[in-house]
């Protein structure tokens, strides 16, 4: 039995709550992990893991265990980073999940610089706007536009997405211009509906003009909950869109947009990194959110504070 990667199989069960996404994680069958827990469990002749046909739970002798082998798994990290050569070239595998629009417009046009810079960071990058679990997933970093509700996250405020609203000229031609927040509550305009990936839930949006404040839900005959899907909408003339200034930047520049409701103004959307209390801060996840701060300085800065 290899003890490291014993201690390294059973850490992944533990968080992920399962032997099977364990091992997928690992890129291990679900048999070998199986078998590294069992001689785990064997060499140290203690129970570490109450399993079921349902889940699997770490007991009181699993739990303490568990906390000593993150402390020495991040130490063994630290020990092989800590070396010149590892330091000045972060090195291995960095699990990402960002928002399609952010990954299409800002991530990967910037990657050829990042990689040239860090050519030893092999990136996987997941791209949706839906919820990820950080520890079931085994992701290392999110990057998410809102508040950050998880408590059980750390999360780096980056920057701030300005948002306006806008519609395509076929739509304005067809409903008309639009000259206040409430029209969209009637029969003649609609929005293109963003919703929660979770829940199915619409997001609502606050609009504000000097001492005005309007949340806006709106009539909609599509809702999707995906980025890219609601940009595509919006050009097709759907509906009015709330979009952040980058992703609007071009269709405007193009026709293919208006900007509308001009004299209303949005809070900012803050851009946050978020990553889990018990993921290590490698070397490599710093360098990357470094550089997801850079990229923010350029496209959406933090605002300052009236």
């Amino acid at each position: 039995m290899d003890r490291f990667d014993a201690m390294q199989a059973f850490a992944r069960v533990v968080e992920a709550g399962s032997f099977t996404k364990a091992a997928k994680t690992l890129h291990m069958s679900r048999t070998s992990v199986t078998q590294l827990i069992q001689q785990l469990e064997a060499r140290l002749r203690v129970k570490l893991l109450h399993r079921t046909t349902r889940q699997v739970k770490v007991t009181a002798d699993g739990a303490a265990y568990y906390e000593r082998v993150v402390r020495l798994l991040a130490d063994m990290d630290d020990a092989e980073t800590s070396l010149s050569s590892a330091s000045a070239l972060p090195r291995g595998r960095l699990r990402v999940d960002v928002p399609s629009p952010f990954a299409r417009i800002i991530l990967v046009p910037a990657l050829p610089a990042f990689h040239a810079r860090y050519p030893d960071i092999q990136l996987h990058l997941g791209v949706s706007d839906r919820m990820v679990d950080l520890i079931g997933d085994n992701v290392d970093c999110v990057v998410r536009g809102g508040t950050i509700t998880d408590q059980s996250l750390i999360a780096r405020h980056v920057g701030d997405l300005q948002l306006g609203a806008y519609a395509a000229p076929a739509y304005l031609q067809r409903a008309g211009a639009i000259a206040h927040p409430s029209e969209l509550e009637d029969s003649q305009h609609c929005i293109v509906g963003f919703m929660s990936s979770r829940t199915g839930r619409l997001f609502p949006y606050a609009m504000r003009r000097g001492e005005v404040l309007l949340e806006v839900q709106g009539r909609h005959m599509l809702a999707v909950d995906d980025g890219n899907a609601y940009l595509a909408a919006g050009l097709a003339g759907l509906g009015l869109l709330w979009l952040p200034d980058y992703m609007a930047r071009g269709p405007v520049e193009q026709g293919e947009l208006v900007p509308v409701l001009q004299d209303w103004n949005f809070d900012p959307m803050p851009i946050h990194i978020a990553f889990p209390p018990s993921r290590h801060v490698s070397n490599k996840l710093r360098v990357f959110i470094d550089w997801v701060v850079e990229l923010m300085v350029q496209h959406a800065p933090v605002a300052r504070q009236p």
